[in-house]
């Protein structure tokens, strides 16, 4: 059952100074960094002399003995053995995922690269099979563009369990791309796939995009047993901005056959007279794919991150616990919020067999556009710049989840090409195209969220929306009109409402 952690109040008192005043509620973006984190990193790093871990001098073997350290702490944190698995450090999760993407294509180039099939005639296609879920942020769908156009897009759980059985005897290697959780909606993906997709089928296996999960959930790695995890450490601990991919060892093959090689991954290179190099294929699979020197401080900054949440909040098994409890709290608070006449002020997006107070089916994320008392939308871009005016921050566009934006918000591809054709862009949105959303706007709560947050963020909406109290204007603000006084049209080329006639009231 999950409870709300009295505690956290105090916490923030002391470690995090700079929420006050402000109500943050985009922690699936990023959470914040504790003031402890700061503080303990930088006097690290003014006490002890860090050199590159590619040279050989003391201060380099003390980087090196810092980065293994850690590595080992950071595997454990998301349990997994590090007899069983690997971490590898990269820029974010989303070079974890590329990483991935790259290996499998070049592995898929190498084995068929001597074997000289044909069908038909031609030579057989050099690429793997790709299996994704709707759900998957644009990083992971950006995979589709290796497999040589061998892909397909799964809508349900049972479309993936009927594609993971599907053509049992092929021995073409097929990756299952999924995340642990929405990073739109909030929903939560079953954790038995990569088990039950790898006794499937032969050549079977899993990527799992964990960046949203891990930052309120418990992973474990030894249990559900992906081949490949992406995880983001800035939005577990607010720093350091740096990711990995947590490699299962059986599955390690399967990312040898990188074509790219950089600094650190090579035993010797000829440039002259020849064009040949060997690469490292003895040791640990992280000594073969991480590429350049590491970003040792960031990763030292790693190590007294996980002690520092640690000591803040216990476990991943508590910060879940307050994390679920807040999500019912604002899921309940805002589907009772109403006009006076009744009608609803939020819309929510949620899949039916997700449920908020189940920590197994629904993350602590809320994704919702405002509706007036007459039911149409108020454009997403307008609610955040009128509550980023009175210092509460959500996030609002299409959460780079195109899959989630076409289910729930009910998008045709035909009708998404026409809203490109319209001018309508991620980084230049129109909200509102023939009456219909382009995006939405989403609050998600960590660790150091607080009821009073929600309550902060509903008062605004009170505020701002009910009864009609919803014009927002060029610069964002949230201003009243009296109800009833001149009509209302719309420019789908804004995505604002005008309303010339209107009268204005006091601004807030």
């Amino acid at each position: 059952m999950s409870t709300y952690n009295t505690n956290i109040e105090a916490i923030r008192d002391t470690e995090y100074p700079n929420l006050k005043g402000c109500t943050y509620l985009d922690h699936g973006g990023t959470t914040i960094p504790a003031k402890s984190l700061s503080e303990t990193t930088c006097a690290d790093l003014i006490q002890n002399l860090y050199g590159n871990p590619h040279s050989d001098s003391a201060p380099s073997r003390l980087s090196t003995a810092r980065v293994d350290e850690i590595r080992e702490q950071t595997l454990r944190f998301f349990h997994a053995d590090p007899d069983n698995y690997d971490l590898v450090f990269t820029a974010n999760a989303t070079s974890a995922i590329r990483l991935v993407g790259e290996c499998f294509r070049d592995y898929a180039h190498a084995t068929t690269k001597s074997k000289k099939i044909s069908l038909l005639g031609r030579e057989k296609s050099k690429s793997f099979r790709f299996g994704y879920h709707r759900d998957a942020h644009t990083s992971l769908v950006g995979l589709r563009e290796l497999s040589d156009g061998k892909h397909t897009c799964l809508a349900s759980h049972e479309e993936v369990e009927q594609w993971m059985t599907s053509d049992p005897n092929l021995n073409q290697p097929t990756l299952f791309a999924y995340p642990g959780q929405s990073n739109m909606t909030g929903r939560r993906l079953p954790l038995t796939w990569p088990k039950q997709f790898r006794n499937s089928r032969r050549n079977a296996y899993t990527l799992l995009d964990a960046a949203a999960l891990s930052t309120s959930s418990q992973l474990e790695i030894d249990r559900d047993a992906p081949d490949f995890t992406a995880v983001s450490f800035y939005k577990i601990f607010g720093m350091p901005d740096i990711g990995a991919l947590i490699v299962r060892k059986d599955s390690a093959h399967m990312l040898q056959q990188r074509r790219y090689f950089g600094g650190g991954t090579v035993e010797m290179v000829i440039v002259l007279d020849a064009t040949w190099h060997a690469k490292k294929i003895e040791g640990a699979i992280h000594d073969q794919l991480e590429e350049g020197t590491l970003p040792f401080h960031s990763i030292i900054a790693l190590g007294h991150a996980l002690d520092i949440h640690k000591k803040l909040f216990t476990s991943m098994a508590q910060v879940s616990s307050h994390t679920t409890w807040l999500g019912q709290y604002a899921h309940a608070s805002m589907t009772s919020t109403r006009h006076t006449n009744g009608t609803p002020v939020f819309t929510i997006y949620k899949d039916e067999g997700a449920i908020y107070g189940d920590a197994a089916t629904q993350g602590a994320t809320i994704a919702f556009n405002i509706l007036r008392r007459d039911q149409t939308l108020v454009p997403y871009t307008d609610v955040e710049a009128a509550a980023d005016k009175q210092n509460i921050y959500v996030r609002s566009g299409a959460m780079c989840n195109a899959g989630g934006i076409a289910t729930y918000l009910q998008w045709s591809e035909r009708n998404l090409r026409r809203a490109h054709e319209n001018g309508h862009r991620c980084h230049r949105p129109i909200p509102l195209v023939e009456g219909r959303a382009t995006g939405v706007v989403r609050i998600s709560l960590g660790a150091v969220s607080t009821k009073g947050d929600i309550d902060a963020f509903l008062e605004f909406v009170r505020g701002c929306y009910v009864d009609d109290v919803s014009v927002v204007v060029v610069e964002g603000g949230c201003l009243e009109k009296e109800v009833g006084n001149g009509d209302v049209s719309f420019s789908e080329k804004s995505g604002h409402e005008i309303g010339a006639q209107e009268k204005i009231g006091g601004g807030k």
